[in-house]
């Protein structure tokens, strides 16, 4: 049965250096996709980077809705613009920054009903 998950409906992550809200997933009764509708800040100045994460075992892919940002990763830096899709494989680490003045709207896909699990956010912050 199809069924209409609203963004007021949905859960907010609590992730640090963005806000995530978790639109779809398994706990809404998705079998295997999970959406999320991420917003990261313009940068700060003197505000330490977010570090890098990766997701073992299945890939993400991000459409960025407005802003500029970069991706970076284990196989380079990618910057993105409004309109843009990027494609991380499953195990590379990345990280997505903001770098221009107004927030960077992201919607972020992943092939799995719960992504908690199999991802990892290592301590550091470097890149």
């Amino acid at each position: 049965m199809a069924k209409v998950l609203t963004q007021a409906a949905a859960k907010s992550m609590g992730l640090p250096g963005r806000k995530s809200l978790e639109i779809v997933s398994g706990e809404k009764g998705s079998q295997a996709v999970t959406l999320r509708l991420v917003e990261i800040p313009a940068p700060q100045p003197g505000e330490a980077p977010r570090g890098p994460h990766y997701h073992q075992g299945f890939e993400e892919c991000i459409f960025v809705m407005s802003g500029q940002g970069t991706t970076h990763a284990d196989s380079g830096e990618y910057p993105l613009k409004a309109g843009d899709t990027i494609l991380v494989p499953s195990g590379e680490k990345h990280v997505t920054r903001n770098t221009g003045s107004e927030p960077l709207v992201l919607l972020c896909f992943f092939p799995v009903a719960d992504i908690s699990k199999r991802t990892q956010e290592p301590k550091t912050t470097t890149f």
